[in-house]
């Protein structure tokens, strides 16, 4: 049984404040903010994460989405593989093609790459860096700013795909599966 989906036409308390600014942040107010919902410090977090990050971050937003998609694949979220092939080629200009090599952690261009497969380990080993991983990633141009908000977008991501996963979170954008 899912979690529930708290509705925007139906709160009044906090939470309808906190869809209003998701609204502002996203475009819309998805599913996953409707189940984030349910504990409005949870939603608050989590606005204001991506808040910072986008607005304040030195990523740019295909590099970010790129980010996502890759973390989404390695954790066969369908629901986030949904939203960011969407947000991706929508909104932060990757080709098709692009956002389908971003979920492989591939990227033509190299200081991408270089993030995708920092990004990469970051996931696959739950944050653990060698010398020889930061060494990389900073000959690759990545200061360790930048390092610090791969290691973020990923823990964000993570975050976003064990919720959806665990919540049964139905898919409220194009479906993308981890097995495409």
């Amino acid at each position: 049984m899912p979690l529930h989906t708290v509705e925007p036409e139906t709160t009044t308390d906090e939470a309808a404040a906190l869809f209003t600014a998701t609204h502002r942040a996203l475009g819309v107010v998805p599913n996953l903010a409707r189940v984030m919902a349910n504990s409005p410090a949870v939603l608050k977090g989590y606005l204001g994460v991506v808040t910072a990050l986008s607005a304040e971050g030195s990523l740019a937003v295909d590099v970010c989405e790129s980010i996502a998609l890759l973390v989404a694949q390695e954790n066969r979220s369908d629901y986030c593989l949904s939203v960011h092939a969407f947000r991706g080629t929508r909104t932060a200009g990757l080709s098709a093609a692009e956002a389908t090599r971003a979920r492989r952690g591939q990227a033509d261009d190299p200081w991408t790459a270089a993030v995708l497969d920092l990004a990469a380990v970051v996931v696959r080993d739950r944050g653990t860096l060698t010398d020889e991983q930061l060494a990389a990633a900073r000959c690759a141009g990545l200061s360790d700013g930048q390092i610090v908000e791969v290691v973020a977008h990923v823990a964000l991501h993570v975050f976003t795909n064990y919720l959806a996963t665990a919540a049964r979170v139905d898919i409220d954008w194009p479906l993308v599966r981890h097995t495409d």
